[in-house]
């Protein structure tokens, strides 16, 4: 992706924004026969509108393209990004800045991504001129992070296992330094991850945890957790044919803290990080678990299987409380956790769960800054009794179809007691529709906020 974004070029075509407000000023400064043109096409500066404008020997002279008004301005700080799909190839620069140049340039690099594992994508030569107040390095260790992040969603699960999301973390720490471990199938078992054996045994696919940490351990302490359920049948209660089509995309989770993971090894963050992925296929066979059946787990509770769909929170569960165990200063978790969270908010904005206000708050507050949105949801006490069972101390899947994000949330909740801070981002980890900056396929929501939270909070 950094042949998208360059230091410097002898000649590049100017892109001049305008917002309805400052189309005025800005055309004025143009030359007559640019001016001109614009007006002969009708232009308007409304957000997301481009129009060439020829030079007399038939090149280009210039781009102009409408922006958001400034009270607008953060409704998607990524629609300058919109031009690297729009413009023929050659090499650009921003000759006034946007709203964010910044982000106006990761939306560029971000749009330019493709996943070509599997059919050739011809990708046009569009490469923008770093603009001068933009460091170049961050924008690509960010960019490149979301595209390992992606080509994970991407990838189907006949080539992505359990087995192949260890090797990517693997991979990983070794570029970086980490130090990384793997429990695999009945290791499980004798290591006490209960519920993440439990979820992954009916795959032909041994299920694991993977353990990667990094950074001095004099540290602040900090834990992300990922679901990293790399294909989802529903189990026994088999989800309808349609509802299966995505479910390669059920360890965006895990892609999401890789792809934060990713940010923060490059950027050298001072924190103790540590990642946690159960990764595991949620496959159907003689060995598959079963509604009614109750596990045990690494906490001890006991949960009463409601529902077999509801497997992610499972092995969830046991991976926080390993998290939990040292009671780092934050806990993070990344799941594609529930449909009830996209009915609520829809694809694009995942739900934030948290106990901590101030934490919350700043976790918005760089989602904002980031383009990368999060909408806080209550961690709301009374539904607790929606967990209860009769027979067993949780009930995973509660009846009656009311909060399933929150619940969800709860269930979770009760596995993490001794960090000082603990997040949950339900998140979709798919773009339905193309939009600027972010591909129709895999994303990575979430991810870029939390590395901006960090970045911040420990440098």
């Amino acid at each position: 992706m950094s042949e998208h974004l360059v230091a410097a070029a002898e000649k590049a075509v100017p892109i001049w924004f305008v917002t309805k407000e400052s189309a005025a000023s800005v055309l004025e400064a143009l030359p007559p026969a640019e001016r001109d043109w614009i007006a002969a096409n009708g232009f308007e500066a409304t957000a997301g509108r481009h129009l060439v404008l020829p030079s007399p020997d038939g090149g280009l002279a210039g781009v102009i393209f409408g922006l958001e008004s400034e009270a607008a301005r953060h409704r998607d700080g990524f629609l300058p990004g919109k031009l690297a799909t729009l413009l023929p190839a050659g090499t650009y620069r921003f000759a006034n800045a946007s709203h964010d140049d910044r982000l106006a340039a990761l939306g560029w690099v971000l749009g330019t991504y493709r996943f070509g594992r599997y059919k050739h994508n011809n990708i046009k030569a569009v490469r923008l001129i770093v603009p001068d107040d933009v460091d170049r390095d961050e924008i690509l260790r960010v960019a490149e992070a979301v595209a390992l992040g992606r080509d994970l969603v991407n990838t189907p699960a006949n080539d992505l296992g359990p087995e192949e999301l260890a090797e990517a973390a693997r991979s990983l720490a070794e570029r970086y330094g980490a130090d990384i471990r793997v429990v695999v199938g009945e290791e499980l078992l004798a290591q006490n991850f209960p519920m993440i054996h439990a979820v992954g045994r009916a795959s032909s696919r041994a299920p694991r945890l993977i353990d990667l940490t990094w950074g001095d351990t004099a540290h602040p302490k900090v834990t992300l957790v990922g679901k990293g359920v790399i294909f989802d049948t529903g189990g026994l209660d088999i989800k309808p044919g349609a509802s299966m089509l995505l479910m390669k995309k059920d360890m965006g989770g895990a892609a999401s803290v890789l792809a934060c993971a990713s940010m923060i090894m490059a950027a050298g963050l001072k924190l103790r990080l540590r990642v946690l992925i159960p990764a595991v296929e949620n496959a159907i066979s003689g060995d598959a678990f079963r509604p009614s059946d109750i596990l045990a787990s690494r906490k001890g509770l006991s949960v009463e299987i409601g529902n077999t769909d509801a497997e992610g929170r499972l092995v969830l569960a046991d991976a926080l409380t390993l998290a939990d165990e040292e009671a780092p200063e934050l806990i993070v978790d990344m799941a594609t956790l529930t449909g009830a969270a996209r009915v609520a908010l829809g694809p694009d904005l995942p739900p934030l769960f948290c106990r901590d206000d101030a934490v919350a708050a700043d976790l918005l507050a760089h989602a904002t800054g980031e383009n990368d949105p999060l909408w806080r949801m209550p961690l709301w006490p009374p539904y607790d009794t929606m967990l209860e069972s009769k027979v067993a101390d949780l009930n995973n899947a509660p009846g009656g179809g009311f909060a399933g994000s929150i619940t969800a949330a709860l269930f979770l909740n009760r596995f993490v007691e001794k960090a000082g801070a603990y997040v949950h981002l339900d998140i979709f980890a798919w773009v339905p529709s193309a939009k600027p900056g972010r591909p129709e396929g895999a994303e990575v929501m979430g991810a870029r906020a939390l590395y901006a939270y960090l970045k911040a909070r420990y440098g």
